[in-house]
């Protein structure tokens, strides 16, 4: 049977902690066997997990002899790791143990430097700051889980019960993998990545106040069909200036901002109103429908249509 250790590390964030507990702890195979042996595992007698606190059955010796370390994300991701939780993490990995990360579980487990030259993911929120700490991991936030084989990482919250399915299909199939979806009431791959979830209010905003009466002007007449010349010629500078002030003030350009910014508005109206997917095009400032669908597909990793679906 295949062996399931859960690392709870102090501070723990409950959903995390029991989703593999659920997902791995429910499957079943098709002959009505358990596919797996859960335990939970701490460093400390007890863990702080928020409104509880925790006694686990089993110290990091039970992390030795498992087959896969599940790592739950923490309310404090920046906590230093405890040098007997890193050692028995990097212990495990060199025995050949998976290892897979929830949420901002993905920080300790950076830690250990086992990510370093990987591909990773976390919760969007906290994409930013993993890359700034890490910065030996390639961060990529619009993915709901990574695969690297013997190291995974999951974004936030739900995106670790699909990790777990993940995970379960590898191990016994789809067949089995389906089943544990069903009684977990969710689909057994979700349309779309962790992008569609992240809230950008607005497009960057400038560092200082030059370009804020732009900003303001381009938000107004996001619907005209405005080039680089355009713009230019309303801020009355030429565009070479204006590309190089839109780079030090907001980090993109003019018409990439301008991009944003209409994703962002059609991602509104899509959440508050019933208009047809066409008008809503024409409204954010897109020549064709085909051409709006394709950019917030790009943008957002989901069609306009189920993005409506998801947030209506």
């Amino acid at each position: 049977m295949h062996t399931v250790a859960v690392l709870a590390l102090d501070q723990v964030i409950p959903f995390d902690l029991s989703t593999p507990l659920e997902a791995f702890g429910r499957t079943r195979l098709p002959d009505g066997r358990p596919g797996y042996q859960v335990r939970v595992c701490a460093g400390t007698p007890e863990v702080d997990a928020g409104s509880f606190t925790l006694k686990a059955p089993w110290g990091l010796d039970g992390l030795a002899g498992a087959d896969t370390v599940i790592v739950p994300g923490t309310a404090d991701p920046t906590a230093p790791l405890p040098p007997a939780v890193r050692d028995a993490l990097r212990a495990a990995a060199a025995d050949g143990t998976r290892i897979a990360s929830i949420c901002s579980g993905t920080f300790p487990l950076a830690a250990t430097g086992l990510l370093d030259g990987l591909r990773a993911t976390t919760h969007w929120v906290a994409a930013d700051l993993l890359a700034e700490l890490y910065p030996a991991i390639e961060v990529d936030p619009a993915v709901l889980y990574v695969d690297n084989g013997a190291l995974l990482t999951s974004a936030g919250a739900a995106a670790g019960l699909d990790l777990c399915l993940h995970m379960i299909r590898r191990d016994y199939g789809s067949a089995v993998a389906a089943d544990a979806a069903r009684l977990s009431v969710v689909p057994l791959e979700r349309q779309g990545g962790q992008a569609q979830f992240i809230v950008n209010d607005r497009p960057p905003t400038p560092r200082g106040a030059a370009l804020e009466p732009l900003l303001v002007w381009l938000r107004e007449n996001l619907a005209r069909d405005l080039t680089l010349a355009d713009i230019a010629a309303h801020a009355g500078t030429s565009t070479r200036t204006l590309i190089r002030h839109f780079r030090e003030q907001t980090g993109t350009t003019p018409l990439q901002w301008l991009h944003r910014a209409r994703i962002r508005q059609a991602q509104h109206l899509l959440e508050t109103t019933g208009h047809p997917v066409e008008r809503i095009a024409t409204q954010v400032g897109f020549a064709s429908p085909t051409t709006f669908r394709d950019r917030f597909r790009r943008t957002t990793g989901v069609s306009p249509q189920a993005y409506r679906r998801s947030f209506s």
